[in-house]
């Protein structure tokens, strides 16, 4: 996920970015997906005690993350769509550092 990002990034800086980001943005989608299931079966498994919480984040964040994609299928790579991907990103990073976290504690403390 972070090289998918850094390599939009990247191409922005060189004049690239219209190219990449729509196979980035459809991978963070596809990413997200595996990402939160998986994450999901495992808060399930052990008993997270704020599972419904975190997978009202989950679809909540799929559905955004999946409407900034349909932007840019529909209206291309504009700058307006790279700032809103770019948010999207922000809160997906923000919510692995905070939020997954706590899932991660969870599970080691009942491995």
């Amino acid at each position: 996920m972070f090289d998918a990002i850094n390599n939009l990034l990247d191409a922005c800086a060189s004049g690239r970015g219209r190219d990449s980001m729509h196979k980035t943005a459809q991978f963070l989608a596809d990413y997200v997906a595996k990402h939160f299931g998986d994450e999901e079966a495992l808060q399930k498994q052990y008993h997270y005690p704020h599972y419904d919480a975190h997978h009202t984040f989950h679809v909540n964040y799929k559905k955004q993350l999946r409407e900034a994609v349909d932007v840019i299928e529909r209206s291309g790579a504009t700058m307006e769509n790279l700032q809103s991907l770019t948010q999207q990103v922000n809160v997906l990073l923000n919510h692995i550092r905070r939020e997954d976290k706590r899932v991660a504690a969870h599970v080691r403390k009942n491995s």
